[in-house]
C-alpha cells in the first residue's frame, strides 16, 4: 500500500509542473463538458469570461496581448496538454511558431503528426476522449501563463 501511495505521488510530482499555470478550460467541441470553450454560457466559454480565450479584452482573448490565442506575434500562448499530461502545442495563431497549432508544416499543427491535434488519426482522432474534435469528449486541456 506504501509503495502505490509513494508511485502516486510521484506521478502527480511529475505532471504538476507540466501544468502550472492559469487553467483556462478544455478545448472541445463538446458544448456540454464542464469548462468547455465551447460552451457561451459557461465559466470558460463566455465572452465575458475575465480569463476567457472568448473574450476581447481578457489576457488570452486579446488580439494584443502577448498571452493570447488571436494574436499572430504572442510570444507566450496558452499551452494544450492531453488528459495524461502529454504536451499537444501552443493553442496560437501563429503559422510560423513550431510549437504552434497553426503551424501546417510544424509538430503540433501538421495534419500528418501523429501529436497534432489536427491528424485526423493522431490526437485529432475524432473518436479519441481527449481529441478537441470529438463531440463527446472531455478534449484537451489549455494552460495559459507562464511554464
Amino acid at each position: 500500500m506504501k509503495k502505490l501511495l509513494f508511485i502516486c505521488a510521484a506521478v502527480l510530482l511529475l505532471i504538476t509542473p507540466a501544468l502550472a499555470g492559469d487553467y483556462l478550460g478544455q478545448l472541445t467541441v463538446n458544448p456540454y463538458e464542464p469548462g468547455s470553450v465551447s460552451n457561451p454560457y459557461g465559466e470558460h466559454g463566455s465572452s465575458y469570461a475575465p480569463d476567457g480565450i472568448n473574450n476581447p479584452v481578457s489576457p488570452y482573448g486579446n488580439p494584443y496581448s502577448p498571452d493570447s490565442v488571436s494574436n499572430p506575434y504572442a510570444t507566450n500562448p496558452p499551452r494544450l496538454y492531453d488528459s495524461d499530461g502529454n504536451y499537444h502545442g501552443t493553442l496560437s495563431s501563429d503559422p510560423y511558431d513550431p510549437d504552434s497549432v497553426s503551424n501546417p508544416y510544424g509538430e503540433y499543427g501538421s495534419p500528418y503528426a501523429p501529436d497534432s491535434i489536427n491528424n485526423p488519426y493522431g490526437a485529432g482522432n475524432p473518436y479519441n476522449p481527449d481529441s478537441p474534435w470529438n463531440p463527446y469528449g472531455q478534449g484537451m486541456t489549455i494552460i495559459g501563463g507562464e511554464e
